[in-house]
C-alpha cells in the first residue's frame, strides 16, 4: 500500500449540530508516502454537504508544502462555526504527519 491514514482532533464550538454528535471534529486524511498529496480527505461535520466542501478544498494538497495554503483557503472560504475547529485538527493532522516523516527518516 502507497498511502497513510492519518487523522486530526479539534474540540467543536458549543451550539454546533455536530457536538450533539461528537465532542471533538475529526479530520482524516489518506496521504500518498511519496509525494504527501492527500488523496481524499473526510471530516465529522453533521452535513453530508459540509464532509464533502471539506473534502475538495483538501484533496491534493503535499503536505511536504506545509499548511498554510489550506489554512488560508479554510478561512476564506469556510464560514462556518466550525471553522476554527477545522483549522485546528488540521494542525493536529499536520503535527502527525510531521511526527510519521520524522520517524521514517531515522528508520
Amino acid at each position: 500500500m502507497n498511502t497513510l491514514f492519518i487523522a486530526g482532533h479539534a474540540r467543536l464550538p458549543a451550539g454546533m449540530a455536530a457536538q450533539n454528535i461528537y465532542e471533538t471534529l475529526t479530520i482524516t486524511a489518506e496521504i500518498d508516502k511519496n509525494y504527501s498529496v492527500i488523496v481524499s480527505a473526510s471530516c465529522t461535520l453533521a452535513t453530508a454537504h459540509g464532509q464533502e466542501f471539506v473534502q475538495q478544498l483538501l484533496r491534493g494538497y503535499s503536505l511536504q508544502d506545509g499548511i498554510e495554503k489550506p489554512l488560508a483557503d479554510i478561512k476564506a472560504h469556510y464560514l462556518g462555526k466550525a471553522g476554527n475547529a477545522l483549522a485546528s485538527a488540521l494542525k493536529d493532522l499536520f503535527k502527525h504527519y510531521e511526527s510519521y516523516k520524522g520517524s521514517s527518516r531515522s528508520s
